[in-house]
């Protein structure tokens, strides 16, 4: 066929090609963005060709010349610029309200508003039409309300009252466990060191706390603990203690926060003193069932809790307060095992450490000496034989030496050695070899 003659009109089939073109790229943009996605693609198709008529100067359907499509173009760009204007007109219908929407009320009318039209009188008639309720005073939100019965309550934050082991766990250092080289049960000196000075050792010590009943063992100066009945605080069962009877009945006293469990957790800094001090301190010991504190062995609060439920409380309270008196670490998980504990009775306190007093001897009087049978009457004394010359003199009794809290501390100021049954200071310090002198 060839192109078309220049001054003639273009093909039929050329025009029927571009009508086809406009409209399909037209029901393209209809589709998409309705009239105005319509208007911007036959726009698009317009200054496709249009364009093309300036740069080559060839004959279109459009443009006859260069001039014919610089109007083409023109043309283009008034049907993109209506189609744009179009899409941000407001909407000629009010889209239907969302569920929100229609279950909020109307706004309040503005101040500015005229007043509403009195109600009619009973000479008018009524219309009708049903009421609209009265609007509100106070705008709606914009988003919808939601029912309080959904809303999740938020757990009110746990104060820890100063005082409380909640508040004293706060202040303990979190860090990892130290390895166990070089750990000697020994160096606590458990049962070696009477902390309270009291000639009685901290095993009696503990069983006089906290058994019921107990009966003291005659001439022990009221430290030996006979018989009693214990409240085992791990179990929560009664145990009857008997000495010398199945191992006392089954009881042990027990390290609350482990020797092995405070060697890892800070105590290889210590000197000997506090060595001591802590295998014999009565914060750190409760008498137990010996079967519940073997299966304890030397676990923290993330590995071991008393069976008795009751007890947890008070049981990781006082490992707090060691820890605390003590300036031990707890790990991570022991932290958080005691405060998941804790926060269940936040209001539990540090205990303290309590040194029992000697109990008085209830296991009976002393034997009395037996007699022989028939005793023959003792012949009477002799009177005494006169004094000659006169009467010495009698010199008052010496004064004691001061009295100091160790023999150590006795010696450095230059007293010392007591003998016994010579020296009244001999019962004042402990004879731990038992050689009949102290202070030596």
């Amino acid at each position: 066929m060839g192109y078309p003659v220049p001054g003639t009109t273009a093909s039929p089939r050329v025009s029927r090609r571009l009508i086809f073109t406009l409209g399909a790229f037209a029901l393209l943009g209809l589709v998409a963005d309705g009239l105005t996605g319509a208007l911007v693609m036959c726009g698009l198709v317009v200054l496709v060709v249009g364009t093309y008529a300036v740069l080559t100067g060839r004959r279109t359907s459009l443009a006859r010349n260069r001039k014919g499509g610089a109007g083409a173009v023109a043309a283009a760009f008034a049907l993109i610029a209506t189609g744009g204007a179009l899409a941000d007109s407001p909407p000629l219908v009010e889209p239907a309200p969302t569920t929100a929407q229609a279950t909020t009320p109307d706004p309040a009318p503005s101040p500015a508003a005229p007043s509403e039209a009195p109600a009619p009188t009973s000479s008018e008639p009524t219309t009708s039409e049903p009421t609209t309720p009265e609007p509100t005073s106070e705008a709606p939100s914009a988003t919808p309300t939601i029912p309080p019965d959904t809303v999740a309550e938020a757990e009110p934050a746990v104060v820890a009252a100063p005082g409380t082991a909640l508040a004293a766990l706060a202040d303990l250092e979190v860090k990892g466990r130290a390895p166990k080289t070089g750990y000697d049960r020994d160096r606590f000196a458990y049962r070696s060191h009477d902390l309270d000075r009291n000639g009685c050792d901290v095993r009696n010590d503990i069983l006089r706390r906290d058994l019921d009943d107990i009966v003291i063992k005659h001439g022990t100066q009221g430290c030996v603990v006979e018989t009693g009945t214990l409240t085992d605080p791990y179990s929560g069962d009664a145990i009857d203690f008997v000495r010398g009877g199945a191992d006392g009945g089954g009881i042990e006293i027990d390290h609350v926060v482990a020797l092995s469990d405070a060697w890892q957790k800070g105590a290889q800094a210590w000197d000997e003193d506090v060595f001591r001090t802590f295998g014999n301190d009565p914060l750190n010991l409760l008498a137990v069932r010996g079967s519940l504190n073997a299966q304890k062995g030397a676990g923290d609060a993330a590995t071991w809790l008393p069976p008795n439920k009751d007890f947890r409380c008070a049981y990781v309270a006082r490992q707090v307060a060691v820890k605390q008196e003590y300036d031990l670490w707890v790990t991570t998980a022991e932290h958080d095992a005691i405060h998941r504990i804790l926060t269940g009775c936040p209001d539990e306190p540090l205990p303290v450490s309590e040194f029992p007093p000697l109990a008085p001897e209830l296991a009976g009087p002393a034997p009395a000496p037996t007699l022989a049978p028939n005793p023959e009457p003792a012949p009477p004394a002799a009177a005494p034989a006169p004094i000659v010359g006169p009467a010495p003199t009698q010199e008052p009794a010496p004064a004691t030496d001061p009295r100091f809290d160790t023999c150590k501390a006795a010696k450095a100021a230059g007293y010392g050695p007591y003998v016994e049954g010579k020296d009244p200071e001999y019962a004042w310090y402990r004879d731990a070899d038992k050689d009949g002198a102290v202070c030596e």
